[in-house]
Parts: C-alpha cells; structure tokens; sequence
C-alpha cells in the first residue's frame, strides 16, 4: 500500500461502539423500571451529556439529581470500555498489515484520554498507533474545523499527500476533505447518509476485511 501514515477516529471507525453510545438514554430509564419512549435515543443524541440526561429526567420521571444520573451513566461507558467494547471486524489485521509496512499511525478521537486509552486498550489495538490527540487537546471539535487532523499530521512528521483520514462520521469527513486530506470513509449504522460518505471520500469501506483485496491506495 504506498501510504505513509493513517489517521484514525476511534468510535465507530477503530471501535464497534456507536450501539452503546446511541442507546445511553434508553438504556438510563430502563436501569430505573421507566418505559423509554420510541424516539427517546435519537432526541437524546442531539443534545449534550448533561442536557440529555436532564431530558431523560424529565420524560421518564427519572429519581435523583441530574449530577447523579450524569454519574451513573459516566459509569455505563466506562464499564463498556473497560470490559466490552471490541475492534470493528478485520480491524486487527488490517492495521497489523499497515503496520508491518511501516505506516504510522494516530487517533484523533472526540472522546475524553483517559476514556479512549482504555478502550484502545481493551480492544487490544492501542500497541498499534504512535499516539492520540483529543477534541479537548486540539480545541476544536470536528465539526469545528480540521485542527485535530493537523495537529495529528504534524506528530506524524507527513503530509496530506501521504496520509489518509479514516472517519464513520459525515461531519468529520467534510472537515478532513476540505482541509485538504485524503479520505476513507468507514461504513457504520449510526451515519444514515453513506451514500454521501461514498460520493465524497477517497476510499470507502463497508468493512476493513474488504482492504484486503484494495492493492494500493494510490
């Protein structure tokens, strides 16, 4: 593959681990004996942490502080990313392939450090990569701008040239392409619009099993 470094997103590109983040309202009410509303999830993912939870609070006659609820569900995602959360399939040999000739590689994640350095490494994969930064460390949120991706490109020592940015997101795509980035798109169930992920990326992924059959990203 004539690549010299990759970037990474980790939840839903490294990691099969959008489920747990799409059903953190529902799964929130169910712990308390609450009936979540149909579309409860998906009103939930609009809005931030704590104003989700005060969401599900109010809806579902939920018991305690927001803060408490808050705490309880920090708890469900650290208890899936210490012991449950697994690399998406064929992730591991595709990443040991890229590896073995010589590409280096980053995480550029949303998710918080101490957060995402577990789930790399209950995932098994975190020996892969030369390093993470975070929307927190680059200041910018992906949708943002491309600030996460630079700074990444930059600890790499590469250029856009001979790097590719592999994203699930749509959002995040768009701000790697137009930054200037080459681009894969990963295929997961939490983007709705893959066609658009397919018409804009250089590359695009229904599964990394299927790179094994991608001769050169050229």
């Amino acid at each position: 593959m004539r690549l010299q470094s990759a970037i990474f997103d980790m939840d839903g590109t490294l990691l099969d681990s959008m489920g747990m983040w799409r059903t953190l309202g529902s799964v929130l009410a169910q712990n308390h004996g609450a009936v979540p509303p149909p579309d409860l999830d998906r009103r939930v993912a609009s809005l931030g942490l704590w104003e989700g939870t005060a969401y599900c609070k109010n809806i579902c006659g939920l018991p305690g502080t927001v803060e408490e609820l808050v705490s309880e569900i920090w708890g469900q995602i650290e208890e899936f990313y210490q012991h449950q959360v697994r690399p998406k399939p064929g992730l591991i040999k595709f990443l040991s392939l890229l590896k073995m000739e010589g590409v280096w590689m980053y995480v550029a994640t949303a998710t918080d450090r101490p957060l995402a350095e577990t789930a790399l490494k209950t995932a098994g994969i975190d020996g892969f990569f030369r390093g993470m930064i975070t929307s927190q460390e680059a200041g910018q949120s992906k949708r943002e701008g491309p600030e996460i991706y630079e700074r990444a490109l930059r600890r790499l020592r590469s250029n856009k040239k001979d790097t590719v940015v592999f994203e699930d997101a749509l959002h995040a795509l768009r701000t790697a392409k137009a930054a200037g980035f080459r681009t894969a798109a990963v295929y997961d169930a939490s983007e709705p619009d893959q066609e658009e992920m397919r018409r804009l990326s250089d590359y695009y992924i229904r599964s990394y099993e299927e790179m094994f059959h991608v001769k050169d990203f050229e």
